[in-house]
């Protein structure tokens, strides 16, 4: 099966290719656009970035597998990740994650059966002084506790 960007996103990427001194340079960008397009980077998707960046599939592969922030597995509707780095740890992320998989019936790294959530840990959202903090999506979520992701899933439902 051939993978390629749409036209819109075809588009997109000679777009960013005119902000890098190289067309290597504009990997991270590349990698997020056919994230966007495609909902994950599969094999496939990073093979047809290295040819469109003449790059080696296995760096192309060890730059998105280098970074949390992109997925090379299919992920849910719903994408939660949650920070696990020391200010979130002493703010209770690790209950936190228990709590989520005991509601969601799922492991970290897994997704629900209808596809709807899925759940990872991540290091560092950012959110260091209003952390227990995780993310759905593109969306931040602060200062969490177990009602409060009640709550939060319960919309999502």
């Amino acid at each position: 099966m051939t993978v390629e960007f749409n036209t819109e996103n075809q588009k997109k990427f000679e777009e960013v290719l005119t902000h890098y001194p190289t067309k290597q340079a504009a990997i991270l960008p590349t990698l997020w656009l056919a994230q966007e397009q495609f909902g994950y980077l599969s094999m496939e998707t990073l093979e047809m970035i290295a040819a469109k960046l003449d790059l080696a599939p296995v760096h192309v592969y060890s730059v998105a597998s280098f970074y949390t922030m992109f997925n090379l597995k299919p992920v849910g509707k719903y994408h939660i990740q949650l920070c696990r780095t020391l200010s979130c740890a002493l703010l209770g992320s690790e209950s936190l994650l228990d709590h989520v998989k005991k509601k969601l019936k799922i492991e970290e790294g897994e997704t629900t059966p209808d596809g709807k959530f899925s759940l990872c840990t991540v290091e560092c959202l950012g959110s260091c002084g209003t952390g227990p903090a995780i993310m759905i999506n593109e969306k931040y979520y602060e200062s969490l506790n177990t009602e409060k992701v009640d709550k939060i899933l319960m919309e999502l439902k």
